[in-house]
């Protein structure tokens, strides 16, 4: 492994500091997704600064009924809380549906949403890999690519975003309240993850030194009528090959509410958006769930081994309706 130093500052503000100032510095807290890669020489930081001792392990209701993820909230504390139980179950679902027990216990809230792809050409040095090495070229375009995205691709990138936690949180509207040396900031979740375009290297908008401080999850009562569902090679400990988080609400035979988001196609959480509008203001049915299915993977592009994932897909989200349009 690559040598590095490592400081735990007891305050935010210094963490922030000594990070900003060093370019070769990361933040570390549960260590789940950075350390693997620092075992294969992906990343190489020459300072690891542990935030694991800041005040940011809290889950509590806002004000406003929308409930507060702190980033090092463990994702097992989340899943299982009253509160996301009840209000999100999508959430929850998400949350068990992703990694082993083991590791849900170490990961953190703030450690899932910036968890890089699995790309197994990212992960192997020896091959070239835009978003490891820019302007190496893309392995996965003409290589093994059956589990690679299909929204969202460039000719730079067709890395799939592995995070089933980030799924929900694109269809609740979430929001990331970020801290950094020019002071606190808010970014909306669907504009958090960039997409891979020329410069895949980039995930996020965070900044160098800035830090994610919670996920603020609105209040939405129609959530309560939610699911994730989830479909990849085996049943557990796997990554998705198409996931969909679903939020129907019916109301006189009429869809007066509803969230879908993608995980498993795309570069970055997927927001149906188009799939939305067909379905806002329609009376639930078969055929209209397929025709919104089919809009969520219109502009997909599949390469020799992933075109399964258009039809996958779509058949998910007709599932996940199907089954919340039934409870209605």
């Amino acid at each position: 492994m690559h040598p590095f130093h490592y400081e735990q500052p007891q305050e935010l503000g210094s963490s922030v500091d000594r990070v900003s100032r060093a370019q070769e510095a990361s933040f570390l807290a549960g260590g789940t997704g950075l350390l693997d890669l620092m075992k294969l020489g992906v990343e190489t930081p020459a300072l690891l600064v542990d935030v694991r001792k800041l005040p940011l392990a809290q889950i509590q209701e806002l004000p406003d009924g929308g409930v507060r993820l702190g980033a090092l909230a463990r994702n097992s504390d989340v899943a299982h809380h009253p509160l996301i139980r009840e209000r999100y179950p999508v959430l929850s679902e998400a949350l068990l549906a992703g990694a082993s027990g083991q590791i849900r216990n170490m990961a953190t809230v703030g450690g899932n949403i910036m968890q890089r792809t699995r790309c197994s050409y990212f992960r192997d040095t020896s091959t070239p890999c835009n978003k490891r090495t820019p302007g190496s070229g893309c392995s996965a375009l003409e290589g093994i690519n059956r589990g690679h995205a299909v929204l969202g691709v460039s000719e730079s990138c067709i890395a799939t975003h592995p995070s089933d936690m980030c799924v929900p949180l694109a269809a609740l509207g979430a929001t990331v309240r970020i801290q950094g040396p020019k002071g606190e900031r808010t970014v909306p979740f669907t504009d958090f993850h960039l997409l891979p375009g020329t410069t895949p290297q980039r995930e996020t908008v965070l900044e160098h030194g800035e830090l994610v401080l919670s996920v603020d999850v609105p209040a939405l009562p129609a959530a309560k009528r939610s699911l994730y569902i989830k479909v990849r090679d085996r049943a557990s400990y796997a990554f998705a090959l198409t996931s969909v988080a679903a939020i129907l609400e019916v109301e006189g035979g009429v869809i007066r509410q509803v969230r879908l988001a993608l995980g498993g196609v795309g570069t970055k959480p997927w927001r149906a958006l188009a799939a939305e509008q067909k379905l806002m203001g329609q009376a639930p049915s078969p055929p209209l769930y397929r025709e919104a299915a089919q809009a969520a993977l219109e502009g997909a592009k599949a390469r020799e081994h992933n075109g399964f994932k258009v039809e996958l897909a779509q058949r998910t989200i007709v599932r996940a309706l199907t089954t919340l349009g039934g409870r209605s």
